[in-house]
């Protein structure tokens, strides 16, 4: 997190020189709680301790952390200076709190030591260590996932209540939503994003580094794009994101549900699981319920969940094609360059031009639109700005460099994605459709049978290939893969994608389209122990060139 968060150095170095002077250790310590009952401090006449820094000063304190209720036990002084919030022993610098968390793959409680040596100043855990150094605070709550989200939002002095933000859930079509409502937003207002592409903060531009950053992480951002004079941001909030607490208390303005199909059931279990926890963001298990929640209607998922957000607590407004929906489209026609539809709001209707393809960008645009109507923009201005949309990486892109077939990136990773992505080009497309996939590994192995019955009944032929296969091989992942075909001539089985991508485009001809998917926008490939650079875009464009260049047989 180097870089992405702005970080009280002078805070830090104060509590460096802290920690390598016992006397102005104990003084930093104490500054407080002696200022707050009006005793003599550090530096005052008749006192033999040295002076200690102004920083402090104006310190928060470990007690501002916590409401009324929240502490089970303390072992220590709460009423003393921090320098930050944390969560990764890794990432400890001099006067942080740590939050040690329970984990999927480890527990906090075994990094309290690392924590401590490299100068945390207190501890919250579920549980009181039996033994720990003197110096050190010790605070014991019920949930340290729901401590920590509180504890973030009160130390950056809750920008969401000086912000308007929208958060964006389902199983696809979050990025490119957000990136449309930020657009559509941002004519009159700096509006900031969070998402899997990047962290716009308003002065800067980060890459992301994931999709639902961590609370200390969410709320220090929303601090800096509030700073930068940001009043509305939009971000993405995956399921794993509601399911971890890393929203919890962050009040929304709007929340936005997409779509449910079947994905990270190796977390969640079932669908239903899934379809519950992403439910909480419109019902208030997060914190309150949001005022405006936008809900896809012609989803089934959303058609549940318009009937379990609280009436009295927020304005619903569905969209879709149906003709109950209340933002909905008609009159579409699908090209090969656009798409074309009326758009119909409760006050009127407009004819739209989007650059975007296929049916279910049409639904990410009534998405966005939807959304940017409830927050009372007029959908006439921000209609007019859809023609201008640039598009968003990895979603679709069109990789061009004079080639006579087409060539589209897209990071479409689930059967349902692969099955709209490929019907979507399948009735544009002249020739035929070729499409080079994978899947991922340490993923829901339930749906790699599933994606690739997709690609076999949308495409002509595939050529299936490594997707970040992680802890696994490939050839183990091929096999779960296999389970999904009833024809094997359509499939060419190629672990190296370098190699896939090359081979796809030597089969391409004028009026194919070649769809590669499941990386997007990433610009790498994990393997187990490694992550080696490899952007498909890149590496197409690079292709294509160099298939220009050689002779002609």
């Amino acid at each position: 997190m180097i870089g992405y968060l702005i970080h009280d150095y002078n805070l830090i170095r104060a509590f460096a020189a802290a920690a390598s002077s016992p006397d102005l250790e104990d003084a930093s310590a104490s500054q407080p709680r002696r200022r707050a009952h009006g005793e003599g401090g550090a530096g005052q006449p008749g006192s033999s301790r040295p002076t200690v820094s102004p920083a402090f000063q104006a310190a928060p304190l470990l007690a501002d952390l916590f409401a009324d209720g929240e502490i089970i036990a303390s072992r220590g002084p709460l009423d003393r200076p921090f320098s930050g919030i944390v969560m990764d022993s890794r990432r400890v610098v001099p006067g942080n709190v740590f939050f040690a968390l329970p984990g999927l793959r480890t527990d906090g409680a075994m990094h309290v030591a690392e924590a401590l040596s490299r100068g945390a100043i207190a501890i919250v855990s579920a549980a009181e260590p039996a033994s720990a150094p003197t110096k050190v605070t010790f605070v014991q709550v019920a949930d340290p996932r729901a401590a920590l989200a509180r504890a973030a939002r009160r130390t950056h002095r809750a920008p969401d209540r000086d912000m308007r933000v929208v958060g964006v859930t389902g199983t696809n079509g979050k990025t490119t939503v957000t990136h449309l409502v930020k657009h559509f937003l941002e004519d009159d207002t700096r509006v900031g994003l969070l998402g899997t592409i990047n962290y716009d903060l308003g002065a800067r531009t980060v890459p992301s580094f994931k999709t639902t950053p961590e609370a200390p992480d969410i709320f220090g951002m929303l601090a800096q794009m509030r700073s930068a004079g940001c009043r509305e941001a939009v971000m993405e909030v995956s399921s794993h994101g509601i399911d971890q607490r890393r929203v919890l208390g962050l009040e929304f303005a709007a929340a936005v549900f997409t779509n449910l199909t079947q994905d990270h059931l190796d977390y969640h279990g079932t669908m239903e699981a899934y379809f519950q926890v992403k439910a909480r963001l419109f019902t208030g298990e997060c914190g309150s319920v949001p005022p405006v929640c936008v809900i896809n209607q012609d989803d089934e998922h959303g058609r549940r969940l318009a009937r379990m957000v609280p009436a009295q607590a927020s304005r619903v407004l569905t969209y879709g094609e149906s003709a109950d929906a209340q933002i909905r489209a008609e009159q579409v026609e699908l090209g090969f360059k656009e798409t074309t539809f009326t758009l119909i709001w409760p006050e009127g209707r407009a004819r739209v031009r989007s650059p975007l393809l296929g049916r279910y960008n049409v639904a990410n645009v009534l998405a966005a639109a939807a959304t940017a109507y409830g927050m009372g923009r007029n959908p006439h201005a921000f209609l007019a700005r859809l023609s201008v949309f640039p598009g968003v990486p990895g979603r679709m892109e069109r990789i061009e460099e004079g080639q006579p077939f087409n060539v589209l990136v897209d990071y479409a990773h689930t059967d349902d994605a692969l099955r709209n992505a490929l019907g979507m080009l399948r009735p544009i497309t002249p020739g035929r459709v070729i499409c080079v996939f994978g899947c991922g590994g340490n993923r829901d192995r339930a749906k790699r049978p599933l994606m690739t019955r997709a690609v076999e009944e949308c495409a002509d032929l595939a050529l299936a290939t490594a997707d970040n296969p992680r802890g696994e091989t490939v050839a183990a992942i091929f096999d779960d893969m296999r389970a999904g075909v009833t024809a094997p001539a359509k499939f060419t089985w190629i672990e190296d994608r370098r190699r896939a991508l090359s081979l796809a485009l030597d089969l391409c001809r004028s009026g194919d389209c070649l769809l590669v998917a499941g990386k997007g926008h990433e610009t790498y490939q994990e393997f187990a122990d490694t992550i080696t650079p490899f952007d498909d875009r890149q590496v197409l464009r690079e292709l294509i060139q160099l298939k220009r260049l050689r002779p002609s047989a």
